[in-house]
């Protein structure tokens, strides 16, 4: 059992259930949603929840390559990126959410077969990002699980303003 979203202990096939279930959630959640609340942020001074979907897609993108490299290489550096500037860019801020939307289907069903496939031996693999250090492809599963629950709730909050 890991300590992970919200703090419940859950197994690596909870998690792995999470990170598969998430396109289906959101895409239930952003149903009918109108681009005038797509584009209220969640909070003051916060991402729209369109820029939080493109964020999902752009920062999922990112996790699921650094997984890849920690599996087949031996401490492999991940490379940081500006996530605020990434959701400020055009096709972040005002782009349709339907591409990436497709991005996290078929992503999120590639990661999660991708942790399915994980040898037991193997979940301890670690990469070095510079800012957090070393980061094990269990502790990926784990942060990714929450980031998608976390975001799915701001996506909630946004929606609800108004």
């Amino acid at each position: 059992m890991i300590p992970a979203v919200g703090g419940i202990f859950m197994t690596r096939s909870d998690l792995i259930a999470k990170i598969e279930a998430l396109p289906a959630e959101l895409r239930r959640l952003v149903a009918g949603a109108s681009p005038e609340q797509l584009d209220r942020p969640y909070r003051s001074g916060g991402w729209s929840s369109r820029q939080v979907i493109h964020h999902l897609a752009d920062s999922h993108m990112h996790a699921y390559v650094r997984c890849r490299f920690i599996l087949l290489e031996n401490d492999p550096p991940l490379k940081p990126y500006d996530q605020d500037a990434w959701a400020a860019l055009p096709d972040a801020s005002h782009g349709p959410i339907e591409p990436s939307l497709a991005i996290l289907d078929g992503l999120h069903a590639r990661w999660a077969a991708f942790f399915r496939a994980v040898p037991e031996d193997a979940w301890s693999r670690k990469g070095y990002h510079p800012e957090y250090g070393a980061v094990t492809l269990e502790r990926l599963l784990e942060t990714y699980a929450a980031h998608g629950e976390k975001h799915l709730n701001h996506i909630r909050a946004g929606l609800a303003q108004g």
